[in-house]
């Protein structure tokens, strides 16, 4: 049977909820809930599995804070015996604009904490992550209280929709593979 991990970035707390920095927990949630599988407190995050067409998908939202996640990829890859080619990283990104989403199979941190932990703990940048816009409307020194900012009411009418696609191409991930999955959705 195929495993799959899909890890959510994001920080746990009550302060940290509907953060821009917290999408990656935000979709994670929200895959969750469409599918009826409960979160439940594990080592070192929150899992929820799911099991469809003889694939099981491991979905963690890391609770070691967004800087530490590496650990917690690492863990989960080497306890659950999962290739690094079935892992699928999804992430806030604030190079692209609010709601939108990119695939990609390998790349740098691009300055993100939470990937440049998971690439130092894994010795590898190939590995797939799911990139979700929240746009970069902040002013010069105000990146981190943009992305620890809360999401705009217009901003929320943006990004919902966008979130049913990025769970969409989570499960194409799974079932299809990145390359495939990013000729899919990487137009959208």
């Amino acid at each position: 049977m195929n495993k799959v991990l899909i890890v959510g970035l994001g920080n746990q707390g009550a302060e940290y909820d509907n953060t821009r920095h917290n999408v990656g927990f935000k979709i994670l949630d929200a895959l969750a809930a469409s599918l009826k599988v409960p979160f439940e407190s594990s080592r070192l995050a929150f899992s929820a599995e799911w099991k469809v067409k003889n694939k099981t998908f491991f979905l963690i939202k890391p609770t070691t804070f967004m800087n530490l996640s590496g650990k917690t990829v690492n863990y989960y890859l080497q306890q659950k015996k999962i290739p690094l080619s079935n892992l699928l990283i999804v992430t806030d990104d604030i190079a692209l604009p609010v709601g939108s989403i990119r695939l990609r199979s390998k790349g740098s941190d691009g300055g993100h904490n939470g990937l440049k932990n998971i690439t130092e703990a894994l010795t590898t940048e190939n590995y797939s992550r799911l990139r979700f816009g929240i746009g970069n409307e902040y002013p010069k020194g105000g990146q981190v209280n943009f992305v620890l900012g809360k999401w705009t009411n217009e901003e929320l009418n943006i990004i919902l929709p966008r979130i049913e696609l990025a769970i969409e191409a989570i499960k194409d991930f799974g079932l299809m593979g990145i390359e495939k999955t990013m000729n899919a959705y990487n137009s959208k």
